[in-house]
C-alpha cells in the first residue's frame, strides 16, 4: 500500500459521513481557505517582505502542501494545482476587503469545521477534532481522488 492509499484510506474511514457527504464537499475547501487566510494574516519576518509581498505563512503552507502532494502522487498533485491557485486567489481577494482577513477567515474556518463536526455527530461517528485538523490538507486530495476513481484516472 502506498502512502497516498494509506492516507486516503484513513481519511475515508475518518470522514465517512454517509448522507453528510455534501457537508464534506462544501466544508473542506472552506476550511482550507480559512486556515490559509489565518496563516496569511500572521506577521511575517522582514526578510519575507523583502523577498516578495506574496511570501507569508499562508503561501509557505500551500507550497509545503504542494511538495507533499507531489511526494504522495504526481497525478493528484497536478490535479490539485488549480485548487491551490483558487485558494490563493480567494485569500488574496478576502485580504482586499475592509473586514480584517483574520476575522473573515477565522469565522469561515470555525463555521465550516463546526458543520463538519456536526456531520460526524449526526452520522453517529466519534468527534475527533484534533484528528480532523490533521487531515485538513488531505481532505481536498481525497475529494479529487474520488473524482479520479469515478472517471478511471489512476493515482
Amino acid at each position: 500500500m502506498t502512502d497516498v492509499e494509506r492516507w486516503l484510506g484513513e481519511h475515508e474511514d475518518d470522514g465517512a459521513m454517509g448522507g453528510n457527504r455534501v457537508l464534506d464537499w462544501l466544508c473542506s475547501p472552506v476550511i482550507v481557505v480559512g486556515l490559509v487566510g489565518l496563516l496569511w494574516s500572521l506577521p511575517v519576518p522582514a526578510v519575507f517582505r523583502e523577498a516578495s509581498p506574496a511570501l507569508n505563512w499562508g503561501t509557505l503552507f500551500l507550497m509545503s502542501a504542494v511538495v507533499y502532494y507531489f511526494i504522495l502522487s504526481l497525478s493528484l498533485a497536478f490535479g490539485m494545482l488549480p485548487f491551490i491557485v483558487l485558494v490563493l486567489a480567494a485569500v488574496a481577494w478576502l485580504d482586499s476587503l475592509e473586514i480584517p482577513l483574520r476575522i473573515v477567515c477565522g469565522t469561515a474556518f470555525l463555521a465550516a469545521w463546526s458543520l463538519q463536526l456536526y456531520g460526524r455527530w449526526s452520522a453517529g461517528l466519534p468527534l475527533r477534532p484534533v484528528t480532523n485538523l490533521q487531515h485538513v490538507m488531505i481532505a481536498p486530495i481525497r475529494l479529487l481522488a474520488s473524482v479520479y476513481r469515478r472517471f478511471g484516472v489512476p493515482y
